[in-house]
């Protein structure tokens, strides 16, 4: 952010209570900069539930006014001064899979309101476990993902899930992944990017030994959540990845 020139693009996958917009829109209030947020979530239904009850949540109470209004306009969106930067909020409210599957299959001159967003500097990726909602953690929508992504923009997603499952999810995917900070009761998170230059603490190629012990390492391939150890063929493709083999 520092060092950044124009607009921040920033996907918020899993708007839920707005916890995890929240916490960057404090994080960046004294950077001089445009902040794109762009919160995608299928329903509003638990940030009205949060709003409704913010004496109790006062996390939201600062944001309260901004996150009303968003409400009241999802489809539009609103801009507001946060601190030394200007942010613009969009909400997009679909079924993440769906979305980035028509994007993918998107023909030239389609309908404009079906283009997609600016692709992202940074992705918070926040839905429910894989046992909840496999349909968010399957290695296609994470393949759909990362070809979302600009080559020439570095960006870096981060997620609580720390499970052999997911990394290896991510690396097949064509991610760099690594080892990400502590939060709430977790030890450790995971983060990934397309350049492992935002990656401080990559998984090393000695962590392929967990992966080959794993009995849940083999990436979802449709919307059903299983647990199975990972087949030589993906193992073959995960050994060869540039991550172990700089």
């Amino acid at each position: 952010l520092e060092r950044h020139n124009g607009e921040f693009v920033i996907w918020d996958v899993g708007l839920g209570a707005a916890a995890n917009a929240l916490a960057v829109l404090r994080a960046v209030r004294e950077y001089p900069l445009r902040l794109h947020l762009i919160s995608f979530d299928h329903t509003l239904e638990p940030l009205r539930f949060a709003l409704d009850h913010a004496v109790d949540l006062p996390y939201l109470l600062e944001y309260r006014e901004s996150l009303e209004s968003l409400l009241a306009h999802p489809g539009v969106g609103i801009t507001f001064e946060n601190g030394r930067n200007t942010v613009r909020w969009s909400l997009c409210l679909d079924d993440f899979p769906s979305l980035l599957t028509r994007w993918r299959n998107l023909e030239p001159g389609a309908d404009p309101d079906m283009t997609p967003p600016p692709a992202p500097h940074a992705v918070l990726y926040d839905p429910f476990s894989p046992a909840k909602n496999p349909a968010m953690w399957t290695l296609g929508l994470f393949v759909d993902l990362y070809g979302r992504l600009d080559a020439a923009r570095p960006c870096a997603l981060a997620t609580y899930s720390r499970s052999t499952l997911l990394r290896v999810t991510l690396l097949l995917a064509g991610f760099r992944v690594g080892v990400g900070h502590a939060t709430g009761e977790k030890e450790e998170t995971t983060i990934a990017a397309n350049t492992p230059e935002l990656i401080e603490e990559p998984l090393p190629r000695s962590w392929l030994v967990r992966v080959r012990r794993s009995t849940s390492a083999e990436p979802l391939h449709e919307p059903r959540y299983r647990q199975l150890r990972l087949s030589p063929e993906a193992y073959a493709r995960l050994e060869s990845h540039p991550q172990f083999n700089p």
